[in-house]
């Protein structure tokens, strides 16, 4: 999926105003994301994403730890998620919510199949609910 396919249809599916709008919610979406993933799996995101959306992402695994980034992302469940990316895209947590949502449903149908199933087994449960139906469903803990 290209990078104008994927912020409209962020755009659309989170009803916001205009595409900066829109990939400022990605971005922050994105970058939120890569910190929670282990690093390993978030560069596997990055790499089926296009280069001006996979670079937030490589940028928030390269600065999440002091030192050696860890094997394994950060510890932090729906209400640290929503936070942090109502901080980065500048809006309030109901609406960093609903962005959330929307670029994990574009992100669901932008990767591979297999690497989506990765990303879902590797968030908690209530970050995992933000996923289309089917993925959330799954029980993956």
């Amino acid at each position: 999926m290209h990078h104008d396919e994927i912020i409209g249809k962020v755009q659309a599916l989170s009803q916001l105003p205009d595409r900066g709008s829109a990939d400022r919610a990605t971005r922050a979406v994105l970058s939120t994301l890569a910190e929670r993933l282990p690093p390993g799996l978030a560069g596997h995101v990055a790499a089926q994403l296009p280069p001006t959306l996979a670079t937030p992402m490589r940028q928030a695994t390269d600065s999440t730890a002091d030192g050696p980034v860890s094997s394994s992302g950060e510890r932090f469940g729906l209400t640290a998620f929503v936070g942090r990316i109502a901080g980065r895209a500048e809006t309030d947590e109901d609406a960093a919510l609903r962005e959330a949502a929307a670029v994990l449903e574009v992100l669901d149908a932008a990767l591979a199949p297999e690497l989506t199933e990765k990303v879902a087994g590797a968030l908690p449960a209530d970050i995992r609910g933000l996923l289309p139906v089917g993925r959330a469903a799954e029980d993956t803990d």
